[in-house]
Parts: C-alpha cells; structure tokens; sequence
C-alpha cells in the first residue's frame, strides 16, 4: 500500500534522501518495486515528474546526486517521488517550506491537478496560513498535541475561536511596501562593497557530452550600509543561498571583488580569512546538516568562542542566555541536534552565529522553517538585535512577506543575476521587472482560492 494507495512528503529532504543515489533512481524505485512499467517507461516517468515540478534540464537532472541540488530542489524530487504513483491519499509534511512563491503556486497546482484526475486525497500540514487560505477546505489547528480548533477554512481563518487561533493568524506576516528607515536618512558608509562577483559550478564530464554548466552567481554588485538589511529574494536555484557562501567564503569565487570594511576578502587564503570569521557569521538554511549531531547543543554554541579565546565559563553564560532569547529553555544545553524538531533546530543555528556577536551576518532562509508565531519571535529579535549591537544582514529569502517586514533594501535575483535591486516600496509596490511582478503575484493568499477540498492541519 506504501507508495500506491498512502504516500508522505517529508519536511526535510537532505535527511529523507538517499545520498548515494541518483535522482531519478529514487523516483524510478518506487516505481520499480511495485512492478509499474519498463525500465524505459519508468525513465520516461520520472523525467516527464521532474518537469512537472519545475527542475531545470529534466535529461541531466535524473542522473544528479541530491548533494549537488538546492534546499528547494531537492524538496521538489521529494514531491516527484511521492507523485509517482498517483496515490489515493498524500500526507504532504510542510511541502512546500522550503520553495519560493512561483515553484509552490506550481506543485500546488501539480497536486490538485492529481486530486482532479484520481480523487486523490490530500493531508496538507503546514505553517503558512496564506497557504491554507488558499488551498484548504477544512481545517484542524493543533496545540502541543491536541486538536483545539476545526472546522471550515473560511470560519477558522475569518472567524477563529480559540485563543491559540487567533495568535496564529496575528502572527501571519504581511506584505507592506513601507520602508523601514527614510532614505534621506540612511548612512552612506558601506561595511560591505561587492564588485562584479562570479560563481560558475561545473559537474559532469565534457568529454562525454553530459557536462552541466550552471552560473549560479554571475556579475552581482551591491553595497550594504552599516546597520542595514538587505533582503536577496528569488526563485530556487536562482544563485541566493551559493550569494551567500561566497559572502562568508565558504567557497571561492570565479571573478569580482568582496570588500569588507574597505579589504577584498575575495582574495584571502583561508588562514588570513580565519581571524575575520567572527566578524561575519552564516545562519544555515538547513540546521539539520549543519549541526554536529554526535555534539551536545552545549558544545556547538561554545566551540567557536572558545577557540578564538573566549573563557568556557563565559561561554556557556552567553549560550544559555541566547538558548532563552530564541526561545528553548535551559535544559536544550545538554541535549542533541536529533531531539529537537527542524523549528528548535534552527533557532539554536541563529543562536550559534549570534556567539560572536558579528559585524555582517548572512541569514540563509532562517525563518524559513519556523511556525509563524516563532516566525515572528526570531524577525522581532533580529531586529532588536540590530537595534541594540548595530549589525549588518544580508536575509536571503524566498518569502516576500518577510523580506518586506525586516528588509532596508531587497534585491531580486534570476539565474544568477540582480535584476532589481531597490527600498521595499518600489519593490513591492511598483516593481519594474517582469520577473518581480510575478514573485509578488504568486504570494500565497494573494491569488483566488481553489474549490477543490484539501484538509490542512497547521
């Protein structure tokens, strides 16, 4: 019955992927265990679902590793894979957390498309209210296990009874075209100058025929003024996340210059950029991954400080005291990664890069996995953050309603590009490129609701 009849899409991919096998090798396997078609007929399939959920170059994509794709790749191969043989009931666990508003619009649609075809019936749980306005027929609110509200979407969203219901929806956030800080009023000093910076990844093998060549980062200049966010928005795999990894040189460049408080830090070894590292710390997208899971939350959090010199007594001071600032309790010190869920695991990812109190920190999709009420816990103490210390950020995103809320500028990226770049009221009010009409069209909530009935549990 698993596959066929009952089919799960799993919050996190990186974890519920094989990483020893192709993609297209984990669609086909479903496939193949229940004896459905050929082995050409199931290649066919699989790349005909690639497409579907909208991966680029389908043919060279079956036969990539889920290492080699993005967060919000690699969560559209497990939608290819739970699709595969059109089950009767999907459980869908946060599918589309980790996509931008134009991929999720799409395999919302791919889903109901299914449900119009087969019946299928759809299990939505999600965080993202402007998600379940959208798509959902009825509704069931959960609290620390137990159901306290349900009933239709429009009486839940329109008319909640339940306390619990009604900070949920508060905490929604909303698009606003309102800038943060006037811009007669903005520093001119720059902690940050990128010139021209260029990023190209090369996989395959030329002499075969089968190499890809993707530009992830290509030609990107911007500057970003002390104390100030710049919010970098786009479509998965639009070069955001590989943006900032080069930023904190987790990987080198191609080209281009990256000044940070006036020194080109683009061309620093890796021992000369070592004694920078403080000054400029990574909130990671995926927190599963980038914590240590044989150490205790304790020891990520202490690790770095001291290392740089920092007393351990002083150090666990400061990590407890951030545990509670992001919302764990005390006792999360002595525990590990695997006993929290993916929210509580990327808040102790923020409270890591919050150790060293940094000058520049680059915020990969770090809210991205949280409910809206943490949501918008961790957003108010960013900002407080960079009230109180006068930190700058760089908070990549894919939700334009966040960046709208905490972002000075925002710059729009396509493949690779900056194709607008501008203050949130001409970004979301009147934004000039084709490319960013349609992110701000596709906004969930924003575009009229479906009449096919999908349960939403959030």
């Amino acid at each position: 019955m698993r596959g066929r009849v009952v089919s799960m899409i799993f919050q996190d991919p990186l974890s519920a992927l094989n990483p020893l096998m192709t993609v297209g090798e984990q669609i086909t396997e479903a496939m193949a265990a229940h004896g459905v078609g050929t082995k050409v007929s199931r290649h066919s399939r699989a790349v005909e679902l690639l497409t579907e959920v909208g991966l680029p170059d389908p043919e060279l994509m079956y036969f990539q590793y889920p290492f080699r794709l993005s967060g919000g790749q690699r969560q559209r191969v497990m939608i290819a894979m739970a699709l595969a043989l059109e089950p009767s009931v999907l459980i869908a666990d946060e599918p589309t957390t980790a996509l931008d508003v134009t991929t999720q619009a799409q395999i919302l649609e791919l889903i109901r498309e299914i449900q119009r075809r087969k019946g299928m019936s759809v299990m939505f749980i999600t965080h993202d209210f402007g998600v379940v306005a959208e798509i959902a027929d009825s509704v069931v609110v959960m609290e620390k296990g137990r159901i306290v509200e349900q009933g239709s979407a429009e009486q839940v969203l329109k008319a909640p009874t339940h306390a619990y219901t009604k900070r949920l929806i508060a905490a929604v956030p909303r698009l606003t075209g309102e800038n943060r800080i006037p811009q007669e009023t903005v520093s001119k000093a720059a902690i940050l100058k990128v010139e021209g910076l260029a990023k190209t990844y090369r996989s395959g093998s030329a002499l075969f025929g089968s190499q890809r060549v993707v530009p992830a980062v290509n030609d990107v200049s911007f500057d970003l003024a002390h104390g100030r966010t710049l919010g970098v928005v786009g479509e998965s795999g639009s070069g955001k996340s590989s943006l900032g990894r080069l930023l904190i040189k987790l990987q080198d460049s191609d080209g281009g210059r990256i000044l940070f408080e006036g020194n080109d830090i683009a061309k620093l070894s890796e021992s000369e950029f070592r004694p920078l590292r403080p000054r400029i710390q990574m909130i990671f997208q995926d927190p599963f991954a980038s914590l240590n899971p044989r150490s205790t939350i304790g020891q990520i959090l202490t690790v770095g400080p001291v290392a740089h010199g920092m007393s351990y007594s002083q150090a666990r001071e400061e990590a407890r005291a951030l545990l509670s600032h992001v919302g764990l309790d005390a006792g999360a010190f002595g525990r590990y990664p695997h006993e929290f869920s993916g929210g509580q695991r990327q808040r102790i990812g923020i409270a890591r890069a919050l150790m060293f109190k940094p000058k520049l920190l680059i915020a990969d999709e770090a809210v991205s996995a949280l409910d809206v009420s943490i949501q918008a816990q961790i957003l108010e103490l960013l900002d407080k953050i960079q009230r109180e210390t006068g930190v700058s950020m760089i908070f990549i995103t894919h939700d334009l309603r966040v960046a709208s809320q905490i972002c000075d500028e925002i710059a729009v990226m396509q493949k690779g590009r900056i194709v607008e770049h501008g203050p949130p009221s001409q970004i979301f009010l009147d934004p000039q490129s084709a490319y960013t009409r349609e992110l701000v069209a596709a906004i969930p909530g924003e575009r009229p609701r479906s009449t096919r009935p999908i349960a939403a549990n959030v």
